[in-house]
């Protein structure tokens, strides 16, 4: 089973606030994928992204919750961009 997919829910999945990074987006198609600090993979479409944007950088350092998804699968929505640092 691949990390991030399945029915097993991460550690405080559902709710809780988590960080990680951005680490592949395609405009085109909408879609991308969070490697949060628990190293999971967390896929996520470009509606979930909080401030209705529709893209994110790769690279960029965000929070997110996770829900389940439409699959079946855990993935993040509520993705905001953490500040950098100062």
């Amino acid at each position: 089973m691949a990390r991030g997919t399945g029915g097993v829910p991460p550690i405080g999945a559902a709710g809780a606030a988590k960080e990680g990074t951005v680490v592949a987006f395609d405009s085109r198609r909408g879609l991308g994928e969070i490697r949060g600090g628990d190293d999971r993979a967390y896929p996520f479409h470009c509606t979930k992204i909080a401030d209705g944007t529709r893209e994110i950088p790769v690279g960029a350092s965000v929070e997110f919750t996770v829900a389940p998804g439409p699959l079946g699968r855990w993935e993040a929505v509520e993705i905001r961009c953490r500040p950098a640092p100062a």
